[in-house]
């Protein structure tokens, strides 16, 4: 990688398109490099590094464990500060928000089989799936 990534490279290192690239670097979550030859289209190609890479599969991987932009966009700060304790608070509150939307998904995994049941129990009348959700 001695020569460096265009934006197209950084993308499919990253396995994400190049519009993603751009809206990260708008987000001021990844640089955008110089041109080699100053300004416009004639300075020359933008090219990206192993940093780059790096933190391009940083934000991904928070977005998988559910960070939104902003707190990942906090999360890379902190990884050039070195505050654990923030680090740590972040993610204890991610995790209680999975915890919450675990919960939900059981309640209505748990809804949906009891009217599953009841769909089953009968053939007479309407059906309790589609009578729940009619209002």
């Amino acid at each position: 990688m001695a020569a460096g990534l265009t934006i197209s490279g950084l993308a499919g290192a990253g396995g994400v398109g190049v519009e993603t690239i751009r809206y990260y670097q708008r987000r001021g979550l990844l640089a955008e490099p110089r041109r080699p030859h100053g300004s416009g289209m004639a300075g020359g190609i933008r090219r990206y590094g192993a940093e780059d890479v790096r933190r391009l599969r940083f934000i991904r991987s928070a977005q998988a464990a559910g960070f939104t932009l902003g707190e990942i966009a906090e999360l890379l700060a902190l990884d050039a500060g070195q505050d654990r304790q923030r680090a740590r608070e972040l993610a204890t509150a991610r995790i209680e928000a999975i915890d919450a939307e675990i919960a939900k998904l059981q309640q209505a995994r748990e809804a949906l089989r009891r009217m599953a049941g009841a769909c089953a129990s009968t053939q007479e009348g309407p059906c309790p799936i589609l009578t729940a959700f009619d209002g």
